[in-house]
């Protein structure tokens, strides 16, 4: 694994993240607050760890690039406004998070330490994915946001199995290089305090 791709996988759990903190004190139950904040904490977590093989200053390399400098996939980035959405992006990034962590256990020391804990994230996922997979709803929200999915992977091997797993036809993709509104968005968010700070601060 090339740095740009560690970095795509870094700023995809980062952005994740937050995107699942967003559900905290509005989940439509009150398991569910916890949850989405415990998988979020998770997430950014990881991002935190990847960073630091890449930089002796991971918080830098998190939060003061431009929006056009970090390379996660689109389907991250999406801010989704309704339950059956979220949980679609969710069990869809689970799987494909699954997958591609998967091959990087021989050559990525971390990934094995990452894949045990996200363990309990897929259980969540497959959970939601079980109650509402015969929903109309849900249904038609893994549809739409199935191009986005595929676009975490690399085409080859790794988005077949993708393919296999779901059940959905192979469409076009949208790939990693292109970014939503999205982005820009929840980048100005997590990032206000910072950039509020003088030059050089210290925290």
């Amino acid at each position: 694994m090339n740095e740009r791709e560690l970095l795509g996988l870094a700023d995809d759990e980062l952005i994740i993240g937050w995107r699942d903190s967003e559900w905290t004190g509005i989940a439509p139950l009150l398991e569910e607050d916890v949850a989405f904040s415990s998988i979020a904490q998770n997430e950014i977590g990881h991002a935190r760890a990847l960073y630091e093989l890449l930089s002796d200053d991971a918080d830098a390399l998190a939060f003061d690039r431009a929006p056009d400098d970090y390379h996660c996939a689109p389907l991250v980035e999406l801010k989704l406004l309704d339950w059956a959405h979220a949980i679609a992006r969710r069990w869809l990034y689970e799987v494909a998070d699954e997958i591609r962590i998967s091959a990087l256990k021989e050559s990525l020391p971390l990934a094995a330490k990452i894949d045990r804990e996200e363990t309990y994230h897929r259980m969540h996922a497959e959970m939601w994915h079980e109650r509402l997979r015969d929903a109309a709803q849900f249904r038609e929200a893994v549809e739409e946001l199935w191009p986005y999915a595929l676009g975490m992977l690399p085409s080859g091997e790794q988005r077949d199995a993708l393919v296999s797993r779901v059940g959905l036809a192979q469409v076009e993709a949208v790939e990693r290089g292109t970014h939503t509104d999205g982005l820009a968005e929840i980048w100005d968010e997590m990032t206000m305090v910072r950039r509020s700070a003088p030059a050089g601060a210290q925290w």
